[in-house]
């Protein structure tokens, strides 16, 4: 069984003192064993970032970007090669797992342009013979925690622009699918990315705690759940560093009567279903407004009838099982619990029949589900699932929409459907939400905007990539100059003052 090691240095490293198995969801069988890095290892980590970053930092800002060229270039031409070891270990659908990759390549893209995105300001004569001007400088070692439901796309999402910045990292990926993190390694090696500018340490919590200890650590970037996001971000800051932490979510999507009930459906269907549910961009609630939920369900259900679902690397699935077997339990027993909270289960995604047939027993495969008659207060509405759970809560009124959605404690995405124009910009006005789709079920931005949530969807300032990451994983630092003239020299002790 291959052991998937470390990559510290520019050299794969590590003889496992602890392991743990990493798992083919569609066959529900250990194919992988990952090795857990001790401390040591993790300080080696560090270590190698460090010593990698003064020669970094010094690299011209053309040969920085000559790297991203060339890793896009790569990752263009071999995004089978990616998406089939993503596959292997997340189980999402081949077609999935590029699109994955695409999206990945978003970030490489707006990182090759980082000649433009650390320029400075300047301004003359401020005062008489004084000038000002700003420059964007490395905070230095950057961790990034990475979560398992995209293992290519968010750690290009951080690593990408912290590299660009001037900056080292050591990467820690999730230990369910780290095999991605390696590959990626070895693509930024082949670029022409300097050995111990970018590391790769496999693990669990030990991994992580030994990042957020360590002094040499200056910036934190994560995503995961909300729990787990507020400790690191409560650990990471109390230890003086830099954190962004992206946390769960609960993505509501916004029916009013006036919209396109087939195109909503289909919508519907394909963000909440997409990749088993494990987005934290996925529509899990549905806010049927007025009297469009009973159409609007049953042109869901009619599309979901022939749904394939089965092993990624067949052509036929759509959709591909859940990553572990305790995980597909946890989402089950949302549904199996449904109808104790009072809501109506229409589709039963626990008995795991797709197109009629029943799914296989030895993957972590589950059925979808589609449950109507939620309300706040359920577990089934408070919590994120993280499964194909779709939940449906019928409102009589935009304004009950809106307080409905606002009252939530996550408020990472959001979408309303609507054929009125008014309405859309209000709502985008009124919503208390990071990042709003208009006819648009899955509103992630391009690559050139930032991604992030608002509420317990995000600790910290800072959302991640785009423009705000280089503010993220960078210093400013102002200098104010004089040169000296003929003028002869005077002693003044009050305050300096610009005139």
């Amino acid at each position: 069984m291959t052991l998937i090691c470390h990559f510290i240095a520019g050299t794969e490293t590590g003889e496992a003192e602890r392991t743990g198995p990493v798992y083919n969801p569609a066959t529900g069988e250990a194919h992988r064993t990952v090795a857990f890095a001790s401390i040591a290892e993790v300080e080696q980590a560090i270590a190698a970032a460090k010593a990698a970053g003064p020669a970094w930092r010094e690299t011209s800002l053309i040969k920085r970007a000559d790297v991203f060229f060339r890793l896009r270039q790569i990752l263009a031409e071999r995004t089978p090669e990616l998406a089939a070891i993503v596959t292997s270990e997340h189980g999402k659908v081949l077609s999935d797992a590029a699109g994955e990759v695409s999206r990945g390549i978003e970030n490489v893209e707006f990182a090759a342009g980082l000649v433009h995105l650390l320029k400075g300001e300047r301004a003359e004569q401020v005062s008489r013979g004084v000038d000002v001007h700003s420059v964007k400088q490395p905070v230095g070692v950057v961790a990034c925690i990475t979560p398992f439901n995209f293992p290519v796309m968010v750690p290009l999402w951080m690593v990408a622009s912290a590299i660009a910045c001037g900056n080292t990292v050591v990467l820690k990926p999730s230990e369910k699918d780290p095999s991605a993190a390696i590959w990626l390694a070895k693509a930024f090696q082949e670029a022409g990315l300097p050995d111990g500018v970018l590391n790769v340490v496999n693990g669990d919590k030990v991994a992580v705690d030994t990042l957020l200890d360590s002094p040499d650590v200056k910036a934190v970037s994560f995503v995961g759940s909300t729990p787990i996001a507020k400790s690191i971000y409560e650990r990471a800051s109390a230890n003086g560093k830099r954190v962004q932490a992206l946390g769960g979510a609960k993505n509501h999507m916004v029916v009013m009567p006036d919209a396109d009930i087939d195109g909503a459906a289909a919508a519907a269907v394909s963000a909440a279903y997409g990749s088993a549910g494990e987005r934290c961009m996925a529509v899990s609630v549905l806010v049927a407004v007025g009297e469009v939920a009973d159409p609007l369900i049953a042109s869901i259900t009619e599309k979901v009838a022939d749904l394939r679902i089965g092993d990624g690397t067949d052509a036929a699935s759509e959709m591909g099982p859940l990553i572990t077997r305790e995980h597909r339990d946890r989402v089950e027993s949302y549904v199996t619990g449904a109808a104790a909270e009072g809501a109506t289960v229409l589709i039963d995604g626990t008995q795991r029949v797709a197109a009629g047939e029943r799914l296989d027993g030895n993957g972590f495969f589950t059925g979808i589900s589609l449950i109507d008659d939620v309300k706040p207060g359920m577990k089934l509405y408070e919590d994120e699932i993280f499964g194909p759970v779709l939940s449906v809560v019928r409102v009589d009124s935009y304004a009950e929409a809106v307080e409905l959605i606002n009252a939530h404690q996550f408020g990472n995405g959001v979408a309303i459907f609507t054929r009125d124009g008014g309405t859309a910009r209000q709502f985008e006005f009124d919503i208390e939400v990071g990042m709003v789709g208009v006819n648009v079920p899955i509103p992630v931005p391009v690559g050139a905007f930032s991604f992030g949530g608002w509420k317990a969807s995000l600790f910290g300032d800072s959302h991640i990539y785009g423009p705000e990451s280089i503010h993220f994983y960078t210093r400013s630092k102002v200098v104010t100059t004089r040169w000296p003239d003929h003028t002869p020299a005077q002693v003044d002790l009050g305050f300096p003052s610009n005139h």
